[in-house]
């Protein structure tokens, strides 16, 4: 049997990273700190390979001895988020990637540091501060010998969720996929772009575009995923949700109740400015895709369903089995037991299809052109 690829996640959260990564990989050591989240991890997972600390507590003393092919990071996205205050790096949740490159140097100085780095945050990075913390992150990865690249991947692609997401990558020994610089697109926004052409000359010369993109087409809608027989539909919350919305969304909700069959559809609660006052508005879509998934943690709204049925509208809350459906995570995935421990894993973790398509068209690819190499 082939020996599996070696890694290190950290912000490990449930270990989505590790369910996207498969069989043909290791973990050597999962760290976070969530005492529920971790609880989910040794769930599934076990806890042999889990720390539970915080990543500041930890030196390269903690970490194996092995030399890992992958370090993952799913670094937090607080202070980055559209959603956010947006304190950028500098906040106290977000600038833990410092304490997580402190301990790919001290890894390198010891001569182990690992083969492949793979960050993952929200796209507000690229332009924070101006797109200062991107360029912060791609200079720091490039000052320790690395070769550098990102591209942004929306779980639409894999899963019935808008969730684009920024993913940045460090190859060390081993040489990526390459693509001329492309043109804008999906996967690499005019903002990456931009912010690629303001690196300093050392970064610049070590950054690579990156040719993959996805080829399949998403299978799944959101009537597929969700519970439509859930006796948690009410009609009160319909007509409430009707009552929130924009006079341009009731007329889509009107025109869809004299369609025939059943029609599902996603929203949040949010707060907008019209006419110089703040009016909370239920925004709605009925294109087979949810909303991004957020943590319900810190005042977030949580997504709602809608179904209209023979002309009659109902709402409900979305479930945390749901959620783990969005995310890619199997049936057999166990979640916590409380409802905003179960959704706030789902929402901060990174889809589970998409860690599995970065695996096998970016680094374990560039792992095989290392080992043919040698």
């Amino acid at each position: 049997m082939r020996e599996r690829h070696a890694f290190l996640e950290f912000f490990a959260g449930g270990g989505m990273a590790r369910a996207g990564l498969g069989p043909r990989w290791r973990c050597l050591l999962a760290n976070d700190m969530d005492a529920q989240k971790c609880a989910a991890y040794r769930a599934n997972f076990g806890g042999g390979d889990l720390v539970e600390a915080d990543i500041a507590a930890l030196d390269a003393g903690a970490l194996p001895q092995t030399r890992a092919d992958l370090a993952w990071a799913s670094f937090p996205c607080q202070d980055l988020s559209l959603a956010g205050a947006r304190a950028g790096l500098q906040g106290a949740r977000s600038g833990a990637f410092f304490q997580f490159w402190r301990l790919m140097q001290e890894l390198r100085a010891e001569g182990r540091a690992p083969r492949l780095v793979a960050l993952e945050n929200v796209a507000g990075l690229l332009t924070s501060n101006g797109g200062a913390d991107f360029r912060a992150v791609i200079e720091t990865i490039a000052a320790s010998h690395y070769a550098v690249s990102a591209l942004v991947v929306d779980a639409r692609a894999f899963t019935p969720q808008s969730r684009p997401r920024l993913f940045i990558f460090g190859f060390s020994d081993c040489a990526p996929r390459l693509g001329g610089k492309p043109q804008a697109d999906a996967f690499t926004p005019s903002s990456l772009i931009s912010a690629v052409e303001s690196l300093t000359p050392q970064a610049a010369r070590a950054w690579r575009w990156l040719s993959p993109r996805p080829t399949a087409k998403r299978n799944a809608s959101l009537e597929d995923i969700i519970d439509i027989a859930s006796p948690d539909w009410r009609e009160k919350e319909g007509a409430r949700a009707l009552r929130q919305m924009s006079a341009r969304q009731r007329a889509a909700i009107e025109a869809l109740r004299n369609r025939k069959g059943t029609h599902i559809g996603a929203a949040f609660r949010r707060i907008r400015v019209e006419n110089g006052a703040r009016v909370q508005r239920v925004e709605a879509r009925f294109d087979g895709v949810a909303g991004c998934l957020r943590t319900p943690a810190g005042g977030s709204s949580r997504q709602m369903l809608l179904k209209i049925e023979k002309g009659k509208v109902y709402a409900r809350l979305l479930n945390p089995r749901e959620a783990a459906r969005l995310m890619g995570l199997p049936e057999g995935y166990a979640l916590p037991e409380r409802a905003t421990a179960a959704l706030k894993l789902a929402g901060d973790g990174v889809c589970v299809p998409v860690v599995r398509w970065i695996a096998e068209e970016i680094l374990e690819p560039a792992l095989a052109l290392e080992a043919e190499a040698a």
